[in-house]
């Protein structure tokens, strides 16, 4: 996940370990219900598309973007995912434009240890 650089707000990339089983990706990073965790959800298609769901809680103002985006403050968006056999990409939903920023996606698929 990258997220630029967008005003006075820093720009970020996280790495995190998903599953997918049963068509249904499911990610997490950090511990839940604390600042700076996020879960990032959903059914991929049979053709490979997808639309999932990431919710948060917000770390820092200095990486959120918003009136309300303090630390500890809840937060969610959509993100458009296409699979293919070993590989994924994704865009987040900027709404408006006005809060969001446009974040990009890459799933690469990792050997069973």
């Amino acid at each position: 996940m990258s997220c630029p650089a967008k005003g006075n707000t820093e720009g970020y990339s996280w790495q995190f370990p998903s599953t997918v089983q049963n068509s249904n990706l499911h990610g997490e990073r950090g511990t839940a219900g604390e600042p700076g965790y996020l879960m990032i959800e959903g059914k991929i298609a049979d053709d490979g598309s997808a639309k999932l769901s990431a919710t948060g809680i917000v770390a820092s103002r200095q990486y959120a973007r918003g009136v309300l985006a303090h630390k500890g403050a809840d937060y969610s968006y959509n993100i458009k995912a296409k699979f293919q056999d070993t590989e994924g990409t994704g865009t987040r939903d900027v709404g408006l434009g006005v809060v969001g920023r446009p974040c990009t996606f890459d799933f690469v698929k990792q050997q069973a240890q």
